[in-house]
């Protein structure tokens, strides 16, 4: 199966980008309850490219190191889950999630808790959403933070690189009116992109049955 035959049609990107701004609205209404404030989370687009051009994609936008929380998940499709901030991103959606109460030490202090806990909120609302939406279940393992270039997130030096496809999403936050931009990744392998390609197909034909 070649990269080619992965290519989203526009209705299966189309039913993909509803489920997961349905995810990501379900994330959004956690993290307010998490911190008693207003939380607005966007995603405008999806792309289906390979690792390689996923690691390019963030390093022609950012040029500080970043800082991810990883989720590996299983099911029908398996794959990685990352949702990656800049390092200086990081740092200021902790003040938000905390409050911006917290010296500057006290927030570096609190980096790694405070983004396992947003990342998990967010990464399990939107796989959650897609396997609850495409009637299959999915396991997470539990979240880890890992840090560096885009390059190394993306394992792209590794000999598997070619392999992998990443579905990429850019993500705007506003948390107490700040705002913090940051990127959801999922990679796969191309069977199970080939796996949710055959699911968001028989989700269009519920839908399109309902409406006959």
């Amino acid at each position: 199966m070649t990269f080619e035959n992965i290519t989203l049609a526009e209705l299966e990107r189309d039913a993909l980008t509803e489920i997961v701004n349905i995810g990501v609205g379900r994330a959004a209404s956690s993290l307010r309850k998490m911190i008693g404030d207003q939380v607005l989370l966007s995603i405008p687009s999806i792309e289906v490219v390979n690792q390689q051009r996923a690691a390019r994609l963030i390093s022609e936008r950012e040029v500080s190191d970043l800082v991810a929380v990883r989720q590996d998940f299983a099911g029908p499709f398996s794959g990685r889950a990352l949702l990656i901030f800049p390092e200086t991103n990081s740092l200021e959606l902790v003040r938000a999630v905390t409050g911006g109460e917290l010296t500057a030490q006290e927030v570096v202090e609190m980096e790694g808790e405070a983004l396992c806990e947003t990342g998990n909120v967010i990464l399990n609302a939107c796989l959650a959403t897609m396997a609850n939406m495409l009637k299959r279940s999915l396991t997470m393992t539990l979240p880890e933070i890992i840090r560096g270039s885009s390059a190394s997130l993306f394992e792209v030096d590794s000999r598997n690189a070619s392999s992998g496809l990443v579905l990429f999403l850019y993500i705007d936050f506003a948390v107490r009116s700040r705002d913090i931009r940051g990127y959801i990744a999922m990679i796969m392998d191309i069977p199970s992109l080939e796996t949710l390609k055959e699911l968001l197909g028989e989700f269009i034909q519920r839908v399109v049955g309902d409406d006959v």
